[in-house]
């Protein structure tokens, strides 16, 4: 299957030798939304975070001062650029490197949490991502060592090989558990549900970026499989 049928009429393309970055009215919408969540979040400006944390005992609050705050901020924003990137690269290897740079950032967002469950999570969380960055390169070298290239303008012209359906299967794995969707969701969810996580705008940039890598995903596993 073609790019011309899964993102709509072809733009233009930018040939970078073998690899061909080609932009869709798709790849433009998905590239443009992140990039101006980004935009968004770098000009916001973030105030001391407090929570309260009710227990019938005592109740307990959680400050989370400015430093912090600018140094999440300035994770999310990396994110979002990477996210970004993603939506229009038009090579299977930057892709994947864009999907590793992602979940890396996600972890570092929640890093300087000052609380043990959060921290908790996000172990767990780093663990699934490191396991899962297995499959996601060796998915990508599979194909590349099926059909020696990882232009995604080349390979939507390519019949698939069982070689090349093993690797595409192979990289879902490794995209599902990097993005933290199911059956992975649980440790990166319960990063967000305690006391000190991260505020709303930044928890949006990294809730979009794994729901539009998903998207791309999809296109680009549909480019290679059909």
């Amino acid at each position: 299957m073609d790019f011309v049928t899964l993102g709509g009429n072809l733009l233009g393309t930018i040939q970078l030798g073998d690899i061909v970055l080609y932009l869709t009215p798709f790849s433009l919408f998905l590239f443009a939304v992140l990039l101006g969540f980004t935009v968004l979040i770098g000009l916001s400006k973030p105030e001391t975070q407090v929570e309260a944390t009710m227990h019938y005992l005592n109740n307990t609050e959680v400050k989370v001062g400015q430093k912090e705050l600018k140094q999440r901020r300035f994770l999310a924003v990396i994110c979002g650029i990477a996210s970004a990137g993603a939506m229009i690269t038009g090579d299977l290897f930057n892709f994947t490197l864009f999907m590793a740079l992602v979940g890396i950032l996600n972890i570092g967002i929640v890093s300087a949490v000052k609380q043990t469950s959060v921290l908790n999570s996000a172990f767990n969380y780093g663990l699934i991502a490191m396991m899962c960055s297995l499959p996601l390169f060796g998915g990508a070298a599979i194909i590349l060592a099926a059909t020696g290239t990882l232009s995604l303008a080349v390979l939507s012209q390519m019949p698939a090989s069982p070689m090349v359906v093993f690797g595409a299967v192979m990289m879902l794995i490794g995209i599902l558990g990097e993005s933290g969707v199911a059956p992975f969701f649980a440790s990166k969810a319960e990063m967000f549900r305690t006391a000190g996580s991260p505020y709303i705008v930044i928890i949006v940039i990294i809730h979009l970026s794994s729901l539009f890598i998903i998207v791309r995903a999809v296109e680009i596993l549909l480019l290679v499989l059909w």
